[in-house]
């Protein structure tokens, strides 16, 4: 074997342990802090409630051996999950949170797509400064925004000052304590995450093609339909679920600002952890809510997928 021959399999064998490394990384990561998490609240989600420490049973114990594995083992159950599906007030909640996560998302949507495209149209210093602006309210701390939001919208607060002032209603109106109140500090709050990435995609689009469509006498709305808006659905796709997963499981907005009609999961959640101190069911609620919300992460990353596929299929024949 020469020496040229020799050199090339040790830089090969380089470049692969090099590349085993760049995913071992995130991979140890992952599953020390998303796998190993997840597999303790799916245990105590098969567990039984009790008034002890650890508040549920079975624990196991690795120093009865195999029995008592055994005994761990018969103790697991899913009667928490029957309770989910069979309770209204769990039933009620998953909807009520997908509702609002979804409507959410949709008018951030609608407000952050023109926002993005703004931005993404100006000139390169202004896009600067219109993205540092878009993301200076993240300076401030989360729970400190939406304490601002509930003096706001306080019966006596600025935006019924404001709304007298400008003769748009006769006697303040009631925002706190409402769903209106939860959208408006959803909105608030989640708004930077659909615009960057929305940013980010139309920020790339080639304007040759707006001009290939405009010579070929296509008008200026259709072409933003035809051309822009297709292309900018890879942003559009990272908003929404950048902005609808977290909305589905959030509780600060919908506890501080919302009213104790109807509860978000969120709110659910914490009830039964910390008031009730059923730590099953909460477990049994976290693992439905998560399965519930990798859903769409499938669906995302398999249409990814799709389009990667053919891009795969031309380098594997330019190759051969």
């Amino acid at each position: 074997m020469s020496a040229d021959a020799i050199e090339s399999a040790g830089e090969r064998r380089r470049t692969g342990w090099g590349a085993r490394l760049v995913i071992l990384i995130p991979a140890l990561w992952l599953t020390v802090l998303f796998l190993v998490p997840f597999l303790i609240v799916l245990k105590i989600s098969l567990s039984q409630s009790i008034v002890a420490q650890p508040p549920y049973t079975p624990v196991l114990d690795l120093a009865d051996g195999f029995q008592g594995v055994r005994e761990f083992s018969a103790g697991l159950s899913f009667e928490n999950y029957a309770l989910l599906a069979s309770d209204s007030l769990y039933v009620t909640s998953y909807l009520r949170s997908l509702s609002i996560a979804g409507l959410s998302t949709l008018i951030l949507l609608l407000i952050g797509y023109p926002i993005a495209y703004g931005i993404a149209r100006t000139s390169r210093r202004a896009q600067l400064i219109l993205v540092a602006a878009i993301v200076m309210p993240f300076l401030t701390a989360f729970l400190i925004r939406i304490y601002a939001w509930v003096n706001i919208l306080q019966r006596e607060g600025l935006l019924n000052d404001a709304l007298l002032a400008l003769g748009l209603i006769r006697e303040p109106l009631v925002w706190l304590s409402t769903d209106t109140a939860i959208y408006i500090g959803i909105v608030y709050s989640y708004l930077p995450f659909m615009v960057l990435p929305l940013y980010a995609s139309l920020e790339k689009l080639d304007e040759t093609l707006l001009e290939a469509a405009a010579d070929l006498g296509c008008p200026q709305w259709k072409a933003f339909w035809l051309v822009t808006v297709p292309l900018s659905l890879p942003g559009v796709l990272a908003g929404v679920l950048l902005c609808f997963i977290p909305i589905a499981g959030e509780f600060v907005i919908p506890d501080l600002l919302g009213g104790s009609g109807s509860t978000m999961i969120g709110q659910t959640l914490w009830t039964e952890f910390f008031s009730n101190k059923d730590w099953p069911v909460a477990s049994a609620l976290a693992v439905v809510l998560l399965i519930i919300l990798l859903a769409p992460i499938v669906a995302y990353q398999h249409l990814q997928l799709r389009e990667l596929a053919p891009d795969h299929a031309q380098a594997k024949d330019g190759v051969r």
